[in-house]
């Protein structure tokens, strides 16, 4: 079978090996879908201190149900969640569960760009599979995990009902948690982007404002308007750069939360007024990944028509292209979310 791996030189290639077995307790899983997310394309630049496998949005069918598995069938829909933690230890008894020793330990074997995955008998018994909703198409699927970050993020910081949000990098993942914002009760939700793409992308999914963040003085004066001048409760670095978290900062209100939730570049520093930080009252927290609990909930969004991710899928292309398709995902002028599709995605 194709398995798309980690290359030479900060590539993606494709490479055969043999098709995965499901032992006792595991499935076997047959892709469908599995989006490129960013975080693909920071282990590629070197960028990310994570083990190199690839591909953690996966869909597809079931292909095999090894001894001793009950309520999950060969032929069923269903997506699969790469990282489990424990949930008995120190960590995960405070709630910390993303923070788990052994949650990174975890993954798809060999990751989700493979035509086929093997998943462990762990994450089964916790629950990582979880069975689509009949009306819940391949691409939204793909879309249940990163959606799944960003509700992380938000229960982890807190959302008043009428809350003012202003997400800062709309790519793929801003969207999606500008979107939840306002499924869950924000009041104003703005964003900014260089792509005029996402721009848009943002405005046709109900933002109320989508700025180029090259206009300094027009986001600074939607903020203003919405506020009242008092700047947004939750302000959201989607994007890790330093110069985006520094105007998170700036942007947040007295008493306000930054939410460091893009991955920043390692060694890359804070450059904020500490004094001001201080005086301000202003809570940076930051936010990383998703579990199991918060998937299906994004699940049942959807399901319920409160929440809609699959419009935001722009391209799909096969497994044997998953090169073109990474180098797309590259581009945030000619697409939103990149899919790559395997043998399921027509069945």
């Amino acid at each position: 079978m194709k398995v798309g791996r980690l290359g030479p030189g900060g590539t993606v290639v494709l490479e055969e090996r043999p098709e995965p077995t499901a032992g006792p307790g595991e499935v076997t899983v047959r892709l469908a879908a599995c989006g490129v997310c960013g975080t693909d394309l920071e282990k590629l630049r070197g960028n990310y201190r994570t083990a190199g496998i690839l591909g953690h949005e996966p869909v597809g069918r079931i292909a095999a149900v090894g001894p001793g598995v009950s309520g999950l069938a060969e032929g069923a829909r269903v997506f699969v969640h790469h990282h489990v933690p424990c949930y008995a230890c120190e960590v995960c008894r405070r709630g910390d569960l993303t923070f788990c020793p052994s949650y990174a330990a975890t993954n798809l074997d060999p990751g989700g760009f493979a035509d086929v995955f093997r998943v462990s008998a762990e994450h089964v018994r916790k629950e990582a599979v979880l069975p689509l909703d009949p009306g819940v198409d391949w691409g939204t699927g793909a879309l249940l995990e990163p959606a799944g970050c960003a509700l992380t993020a938000i229960r982890r910081v807190g959302l008043s009902p009428g809350a003012s949000v202003l997400v800062l990098g709309l790519g793929p993942v801003g969207l999606l948690y500008a979107r939840l914002a306002k499924a869950l009760g924000a009041g104003w939700v703005g964003g900014t982007e260089l792509s005029p793409l996402r721009r848009r992308t943002a405005e046709r999914g109900g933002l109320d404002a989508a700025i180029d963040p090259r206009a300094p003085e027009e986001v600074r004066a939607a903020v203003a308007r919405a506020t009242d001048g008092r700047g947004v409760d939750l302000a959201v670095a989607a994007s890790g750069h330093p110069s985006v978290v520094r105007t998170a900062v700036e942007l947040a209100r007295r008493g306000g939360t930054v939410n460091l939730f893009g991955l920043p570049e390692p060694a890359s520093r804070l450059d904020s007024d500490l004094q001001q930080l201080y005086l301000r009252g202003v809570r940076v927290v930051p936010s990383y990944a998703t579990t199991e609990p918060a998937i299906r909930e994004v699940h049942r969004l959807v399901v319920s028509g409160r929440l809609a991710l699959g419009d935001l899928v722009s391209h799909r292309l096969p497994l044997a292209d998953i090169a073109g398709a990474f180098a797309l995902a590259a581009r945030p002028d000619e697409a939103v979310k990149v899919v790559v599709t395997g043998a399921a995605f027509g069945a």
